[in-house]
């Protein structure tokens, strides 16, 4: 099984095509260089890979490469963004 994660418009996913992720974390554009992290999935047979947290340090790489911060609304994101301090300078305040 291919786990390379790839970039949709507002999203990064595992699988085919978008339509067919395995895997995925959405964000939404906002005002003021913020995008909204707003969803985030990975199917069953993934679980247990740390395959969401992959996700979550590619958005955060895309959020560093293109200056902007995250707005934390997706709750693996929000407990992500408390417990650990590697996401801390992309974290909009």
């Amino acid at each position: 099984m291919d786990l390379t994660i790839k970039q949709g418009l507002h999203e990064f996913y595992i699988g085919e095509n978008s339509k067919e992720a395995i895997a995925r974390i959405t964000f939404t554009p906002g005002d003021d260089n913020i995008i909204v992290a707003d969803h985030t999935y990975v199917s069953p047979e993934l679980r247990g890979q740390n395959i969401a947290k992959k996700l979550l340090d590619h958005l955060a790489e895309y959020a560093r490469s293109n200056h902007l911060k995250i707005h934390p609304v997706c709750s693996y994101v929000v407990r992500s963004f408390e417990r650990q301090q590697t996401y801390q300078d992309v974290i909009a305040k």
